[in-house]
C-alpha cells in the first residue's frame, strides 16, 4: 500500500508516520514538509529511518502542482497539516494558507487522480466553537459557531466544508480535540493563548500517540477491505470518558508536575470567561467501534509527561510564587493575553472574551469566589461526564429533525424540517431516498440561496457559506431567527448583544453594530 500524508512535523503526524511505517503492508510513504529550518533535520531524521520506505516533498500543500506530486500513484491520502494555535493568531496568512487553502489544492489533486485514492481529512473541534457547564456535551451535526478571531477554526470551517462539498468518491472528515502530547506543557508557557483557557470548559483530550494510532488502524483496516461502511461521512475523535474534563483540570494536573496549581500560579480574572472552544464527545463511540484506537487517559498521559521530563521535578523545590513572577506574570504583557487587550482597551476582543469591561470587572478575584464544574458547583461531577446519564437525560442540542433515523432513510422531509430549525428552508422538491451525498437547493433566513447535500447540512452542521461562515462573526443577529444557533449561542451570550466581529484590512480585531 502507498500512503501520501501531510503534517508529519506535527505531534500527531510524527506518531501516525511512525505508527504505520510499522505495517508490513505498506510499500512506502510520501510526505510533505515546508521548507523550514527545523524541518531540514527532520527530513533527514526520517531518510535514515525510513530509508527507501519515505520519499520527502518540500514545499507547502497550497501549492497544487506540488499537491498533485504527492498524490499521484498513491492508494490513500491522511492530510494532517495545520497551522495551530497560537501560530495561527500570529499570522492570518499563514492560518489561510496552510488551514483552507491546503485543503483545497490537496482536495483538488486527490480529485483529479484516476483512480482516487481515498482521502482522510483531519478536521477540528474547534468548529463547535465555546462551550460551558449548560451544554458540555456535542456530536456530529451540532452548530458550527466558530470563536469570533479564532483563524485557525474559521479557516478550517472553511476548508472542510470544501472537503464535503467537492463530491470525491471516498472520503473522511474527523474532527480532532484537544491533544496530549510531551511537550505541552512546553509549548504552552510561552504565549498568553493560556489565558484564553475558560475555567469551565469541557475539554475531552486525546493522546498524540492514540490519534497515531488511529491513522495506523485506518491504513490496516482499509489495505484489508474491511471499513467500506466508514467512508463518505464525519466523526469525532476523542479518548472517551478517560480523557473528559475542563479547562481547571487541565490546570491543575499540568501544574502540578511542577509543584503547584492554577490557584498557586495565578488569578481567576487572568482567565477569558467564554470564546474559548472544547466539549465532551457523545458520539465518540462511533470512531471507536470502527479502529479501537482509545488507549490512553488524561491522568495517566500527564503522568508520562512527568517522568519524560525530570526537569519538572525540579521545578517543585523553587517556591511558587518565583514560578508566578517569572512564568506567568510575564505572560500577561504578551499580545495574544486578555489582561493586555484589557490594559490596551481592544473592546473587540474584551467584548468577545468576556462580555465588555463591565464583565471584566464583575470577575471573581478570588479563587473560592469562582463557582467550577470540576468541584461539583454545578452537580456531580462524575455523572455529568458520564454518556451513558447524558443521553438519558438528553443532555445534548437538538438538530431540529427526527435524529433516530439513520442516514439511509433520510427524505425531503427531514431536510424540511432541519431547514425550518434553522430559520431557513430547503427548496428542492424532491429527494432520493437516503442519498445524503447529492446536492440540493437551500436558503437562509437572509435569502441567501445555495446548494450543499444533506450530509454537509445535516450530518456535519453546516448551514449558510455566506452568513455563516465567518468573517464576519454575526451570531449575535443570526441567533435571532436561526433556533438551530440559538440553543447554544445564548449558553454566554445575552439575547440583547448586537454586535458583530471582524478584522480590519490592517488584521486588527475589530466590532461594530450588527445590522437587522
Amino acid at each position: 500500500m502507498k500512503i501520501a500524508m501531510t503534517g508529519t512535523s506535527g505531534n500527531m503526524g510524527r506518531e501516525a508516520l511512525s505508527q504505520v511505517m510499522e505495517l508490513e503492508e505498506v510499500e512506502f510513504v510520501r510526505v510533505l514538509l515546508t521548507h523550514k529550518k527545523k524541518n531540514d533535520k527532520l527530513a533527514q531524521q526520517y531518510r535514515k529511518r525510513y530509508g527507501d520506505r519515505i520519499e520527502i516533498l518540500r514545499g507547502t500543500v497550497a501549492d497544487e502542482e506540488l499537491c498533485k506530486r504527492l498524490v499521484s500513484g498513491v492508494d490513500l491520502v491522511v492530510h494532517m497539516a495545520a497551522v495551530i494555535p497560537p501560530r495561527s493568531d500570529a499570522s492570518f496568512s499563514e492560518s489561510y494558507e496552510c488551514n483552507q487553502c491546503g485543503a483545497v489544492a490537496l482536495v483538488n489533486a486527490v480529485k483529479a487522480c484516476a483512480p482516487q485514492p481515498p482521502y482522510v481529512h483531519i478536521s477540528t473541534v474547534a468548529l463547535y466553537g465555546n462551550r460551558n457547564e449548560k451544554h458540555p456535551w456535542g456530536r456530529v451535526g451540532d452548530p458550527l459557531l466558530v470563536s469570533p478571531f479564532d483563524a485557525y477554526a474559521m479557516h478550517k470551517l472553511a476548508g472542510e466544508r470544501y472537503v464535503l462539498e467537492a463530491e470525491l468518491e471516498r472520503f473522511a472528515v474527523l474532527r480532532q480535540t484537544a491533544m496530549l502530547h510531551p511537550n505541552m506543557l512546553n509549548d504552552n508557557v510561552s504565549d498568553g493563548l493560556m489565558f484564553h483557557t475558560a475555567l469551565n470548559a469541557p475539554l475531552e483530550w486525546v493522546s498524540s500517540r492514540d490519534s497515531g494510532y488511529l491513522i495506523r488502524q485506518i491504513v490496516k483496516r482499509e489495505s484489508a477491505g474491511e471499513i467500506d461502511g466508514f467512508w463518505n461521512n464525519v466523526y469525532n475523535i476523542g479518548a472517551g470518558r478517560a480523557g473528559r474534563d475542563t479547562g481547571y483540570d487541565t490546570f491543575k494536573d499540568g501544574f502540578a508536575l511542577i509543584g503547584g496549581s492554577a490557584e498557586k500560579f495565578f488569578k481567576p480574572d487572568w482567565l477569558a470567561s467564554r470564546n474559548f472552544h472544547g466539549l465532551w464527545y457523545l458520539d465518540g463511540e462511533e470512531l471507536q467501534s470502527y479502529f479501537h484506537y482509545q488507549r490512553d487517559g488524561v491522568s495517566e498521559y500527564w503522568k508520562e509527561i512527568g517522568k519524560k521530563h525530570k526537569i519538572f521535578a525540579l521545578a517543585r523545590i523553587v517556591p511558587a510564587k518565583l514560578i508566578d513572577l517569572f512564568l506567568f506574570r510575564r505572560l500577561l504583557n504578551h499580545p495574544n493575553s486578555p489582561r493586555r487587550w484589557i490594559k490596551n482597551g481592544d473592546a473587540a476582543r474584551v467584548q468577545a472574551y468576556f462580555g465588555g469591561m463591565e464583565a471584566v470587572q464583575r470577575l471573581p478575584k478570588k479563587w473560592e469566589e469562582v463557582k467550577l464544574l470540576a468541584k461539583g458547583d454545578f452537580g456531580d461531577y462524575d455523572a455529568l461526564r458520564d454518556g451513558e446519564t447524558a443521553v438519558r437525560e438528553r443532555k445534548y442540542l437538538s438538530h431540529g429533525y427526527d435524529e433516530s433515523k439513520p442516514m439511509r432513510e433520510w427524505t425531503i422531509a427531514d431536510m424540511r424540517e432541519a431547514a425550518i430549525f434553522r430559520g431557513g428552508k430547503c427548496l428542492s422538491p424532491t429527494m432520493e431516498k437516503g442519498n445524503a451525498l447529492k446536492k440540493l437547493r437551500w436558503q437562509c433566513h437572509d435569502g441567501h440561496l445555495f446548494e450543499s447535500s444533506p450530509l454537509t447540512v445535516l450530518r456535519a452542521g453546516h448551514w449558510c457559506p455566506i452568513c455563516g461562515q465567518p468573517t464576519p462573526w454575526d451570531f449575535d443577529r443570526l441567533a435571532k431567527d436561526n433556533p438551530f444557533y440559538a440553543q447554544v449561542w445564548y449558553d454566554s451570550h445575552d439575547r440583547d448583544e448586537e454586535l458583530r466581529y471582524d478584522f480590519d484590512a490592517d488584521g486588527r480585531a475589530v466590532m461594530t453594530r450588527s445590522e437587522p
